[in-house]
């Protein structure tokens, strides 16, 4: 898995107002927590945040302030409309140990011949994995399924080292059977109308 490196200042000041500085100075607030210690609070360059988030469950060399920590993000804020960050959670891991992550899931292939409608039961796939060692992805095939169909999370080849941190009977993706659409009568609808006038 990719990681990254970033530099931490630890923060002073909290509140909206401070916040709001911080994010015109293209900074971003961040705590950082785990194993038990005291929850940092620091600041972040945003533009380097935001670039090393597009990497799912991205591993992040931090220094701060000349103390390193090895973390992950864990709850990321964004603004509603234009989606730029307003705070991160990351949690701090050790080479070794086991943290629970979602890892995206990517479909691959074609349904079967019919009319069908593919729904997602999961976007993302909860699971246990290493913390130096987490999956970007996993991968599932499609490939000739049919209205019935389902694929359940039991069903999924994890990535090696990873092991499955839900039921295992949820549905992750499952085809239904699609609906025909009425055609109209004739001499209705807009055309209709701008021909009656």
């Amino acid at each position: 898995m990719a990681d990254v490196s970033l530099s931490a200042k630890v923060r002073t000041e909290f509140g909206k107002g401070a916040s709001r500085r911080l994010r015109r100075e293209e900074k971003i607030p961040a705590v950082i927590y785990g194993h038990g210690a005291d929850p940092v609070h620091v600041e972040l360059p945003s533009y380097d945040m935001m670039m090393a988030l597009k990497t799912p469950n991205v591993l992040i060399n931090l220094d701060v302030e000349g103390k390193k920590e090895l973390v992950i993000p864990k709850a990321v804020q964004r603004e509603a409309i234009r989606g730029f960050l307003v705070h991160i959670d990351l949690l701090t891991v050790k080479k070794g140990e086991q943290v629970n992550v979602e890892i995206p899931i990517h479909l691959e292939g074609d349904l079967g011949p019919g009319q069908h409608v593919l729904e997602h039961g999961l976007n993302a796939l909860p699971v246990l994995a290493e913390a130096t060692h987490i999956p970007e992805s996993v991968t599932i095939s499609i490939e000739g399924l049919v209205a019935g169909d389902s694929i359940q999370a039991k069903d999924v080849k994890l990535p090696k080292g990873a092991t499955l941190d839900t039921d295992e009977e949820v549905i992750v993706v499952q085809v239904l059977a699609g609906q025909l659409e009425e055609p109209s009568a004739e001499g209705e609808g807009e055309d209709g109308e701008e021909s009656a006038e």
